[in-house]
């Protein structure tokens, strides 16, 4: 029967047992991706499980997030993090060398492979035919302790892309255009392959755009095919012998299927304060902007930037504005340098910053106060930014040029005929000297691993008890973010590594008291409607209320991402109907009195009692999952020597372990 390809993937890397969405399934890991902002807390939770070195093929641990160092928790966690690598067999790549999504598929990524990072932007990966997944910290280091990444196999929504694009008009709005069909909800449990004659129209930097993206759909992830444009990335990149050809079979079919007319499409835009909120840029025309930044985990690479330096040239940005642009790696540092395009951009005004996360994640370059920010960002929840009262657009980089000339909002096909792009390097230099290998295994003992005073343990993990009861903290709407729980910005993700510090920050959006009110009732529970945790991977967004006492939360539905790091630090996720949602209210006291009982039964609804009402929350759990709820966490699980799937599921060793990513020889060239 003809395959799509991912399903192709996924039965590569699954047991002989046939799969159906829905189904939990265990799949084998080629690739574990880190980040400096959720691999401390990762490492130590690799640590507590007592393993030697890590179990995966190759594991990157990339430093991108935090790099102002404002005083020495952030060189502290970093050297944290490359003495751990160098222990445990970690590559690490060094402050400054680039944004780990745009590092990875340069440097790494692999057709073919399945890959599981601690961001939710590992998605990025799938521009070169690889199922690149989002996860949270622990289940991350348990992948990479040697244990499967665990998902529920999920629908595969086929995506025909047709045509060519019309000038001026860019990645950036064909996946604008998925979210304005399908919202931040439309791709839970999916994966969004991307097929058809208009693919081979869009090189790897341009199908990196629409996967980095495609996790604000809230989906597994986005998958393209490894084809021709896909060698041609690998022979840059002096990485051919990584490229295997990878497609669907002719006649494959889908769970869902969209079509994009790319000819018919023109330069969308995402209003605030969500990246749906997609409309025509010639409907918002006019605004006044105060800042455009260009670049980031998405829109940095070399026909992102010289776009807009083409736009710029000879020419300077308006008065009324501020303007960043931000490379996506020293590589594309290196290209813009000899291209021309940084001179230009210079020229124009244009403020260059390091190729690191920077004000994506609110890490300086906030906009001011009640103004707009236009970005070629991947999101604009409210105050990610490090402005409270913020108005940040996303947008393509030909409008984020055009706005920048103009000083209001503009669509660039005002601009005239598209001006052609300076060329690019042929052959980009491969400068490799700011990753570090681990050193040999026999070495690696000998490694010590520095602790600075701010590097703590993570939360301990109990037993679920019989019963929970407590007050309902908070009441919160739809769409929450883990950015609300866990807020960006160089104040907060400082504390990162000390989850009971940070966890004073939870909330501090929506409620400022929500922190001392949870410490002072000695935890309780929150309420929230639909979405409950989109956005970041972070499991800070379930370790900050965790330190707060909470053991339960109840939304109308979960993020998936987050509804695992939930399970992973043993807080039971549950699920209300909205005559009950609508009913609660903050101060109420509510008591499961059986709980423990219902998750060992396998019971699909856990009695409530709200003063003299009573109602049932609903339990969408696996076997896998209950069992880890009434550990009291995946690390108290796998401590305790749970198995990593129910009966039937669990990893076999037949599969094809496939070649492991190896350290390139010293001098060792390929042919380009």
């Amino acid at each position: 029967m003809a395959e799509n390809q991912t399903t192709k993937i996924l039965r590569r890397h699954l047991p002989a047992d046939d799969f159906r969405p829905g189904e939990e399934v265990g799949l084998r890991v080629d690739e574990a991706l880190l980040q400096d902002a959720t691999g401390t807390m990762a490492c130590l939770q690799l640590e507590e499980l007592g393993v030697d070195e890590v179990s995966v093929p190759l594991a990157v641990q990339y430093v991108d997030h935090n790099l102002i160092q404002l005083d020495f928790r952030n060189p502290d966690d970093h050297r944290f993090l490359q003495d751990f690598s160098a222990r445990y067999g970690i590559v690490y790549s060094r402050p400054g060398n680039g944004i780990c999504h745009y590092l990875h598929v340069e440097r790494f990524a692999r057709p073919g492979d399945v890959i599981v990072g601690a961001d939710s932007h590992t998605t990025t990966s799938g521009a070169v035919g690889a199922i690149a997944v989002g996860a949270g910290g622990l289940d991350v280091a348990a992948c990479m302790s040697g244990q499967p990444l665990i998902l529920e196999a999920p629908r595969v929504v086929g995506v025909e892309l047709r045509g060519c694009l019309p000038e001026w008009v860019q990645a950036k709005d064909i996946i604008l255009e998925l979210l304005r069909r399908r919202s931040v909800r439309g791709g839970v449990g999916r994966i969004f392959e991307f097929h058809g004659d208009g693919v081979p129209e869009l090189n790897v930097g341009q199908r990196m755009t629409i996967c980095n993206m495609i996790a604000e759909l809230g989906a597994t992830t986005g998958v393209f095919p490894s084809d021709e444009r896909t060698r041609e990335w690998m022979v840059l990149q002096k990485r051919q012998g990584d490229w295997q050809p990878l497609t669907p079979d002719e006649g494959a079919s889908y769970d869902e299927d969209e079509v994009i007319d790319l000819s018919s499409l023109e330069p969308l835009i995402a209003r605030p304060h969500s990246p749906d909120h997609v409309v025509p840029v010639r409907e918002v025309v006019g605004l006044r902007a105060a800042q455009v930044c260009v670049g980031s985990s998405v829109n940095s690479g070399y026909d992102d930037l010289a776009i807009v330096a083409a736009v710029l040239k000879g020419k300077t940005i308006a008065p009324n504005l501020v303007m960043t642009v931000t490379p996506g790696s020293r590589q594309i540092l290196d290209i813009i340098a000899r291209s021309g395009v940084f001179t230009d951009l210079i020229g124009a005004g244009a403020r260059m910053l390091e190729a690191a996360c920077g004000p994506c994640v609110g890490m300086g370059q906030a906009p001011a106060s009640g103004t707009v920010s236009l970005r070629t960002f991947n999101r604009n929840f409210p105050g990610r930014s490090g402005t409270q009262d913020d108005n940040v657009f996303l947008c393509s980089p030909t409008t984020a040029a055009a706005t920048a000339l103009r000083g209001v909002i503009t669509d660039p096909r005002e601009l005239g005929p598209e001006p052609s792009l300076p060329p690019s390097m042929a052959n980009p230099e491969i400068d490799d000297s700011q990753i570090l290998w681990p050193p040999p295994k026999e070495d690696r003992r000998a490694v010590v691993i520095s602790r600075g005073p701010n590097i703590k343990p993570p939360p301990p993990q109990a037993p679920l008890p019989d019963a929970l009861q407590g007050d309902v903290l908070i009441v919160t709407g739809d769409d929450v973010s883990t950015g609300d729980l866990a807020p960006d910005g160089a104040v907060v993700m400082a504390l990162r590594s000390n989850v009971d510090a940070m966890s004073s920050f939870t909330f501090r959006r929506l409620d400022p008291t929500f922190a001392t009110r949870a410490r002072d009732a000695g935890g309780g529970f929150i309420v929230a409607g639909w979405n409950y945790g989109q956005g970041s991977s972070r499991e800070h967004a379930a370790l900050a209320p965790k330190a707060l006492g909470v053991r339960a939360v109840f939304a109308r539905s979960f993020a998936r991402i987050h509804r695992g790091n939930l399970i992973a630090q043993g807080i039971v996720p549950l699920t209300l109907e909205g005559t009950d949602y609508e009913a609660a209210q903050q101060g109420q006291a509510w008591r499961m009195p059986r709980v423990r009982q219902e998750l060992a039964s396998g019971s699909g609804t856990v009695d409530m009692q709200a003063g003299s009402r009573s109602f049932r929350a609903r339990v969408n759990l696996s076997v896998r999952e209950r069992e880890v709820l009434l550990a009291g966490g995946l690390l108290a699980y796998l401590k305790a020597g749970g198995k990593p799937l129910s009966a039937g599921k669990a990893m076999s060793g037949v599969v094809d372990q496939g070649s492991p990513i190896t350290q390139p020889a010293p001098g060792d060239e390929q042919d380009s």
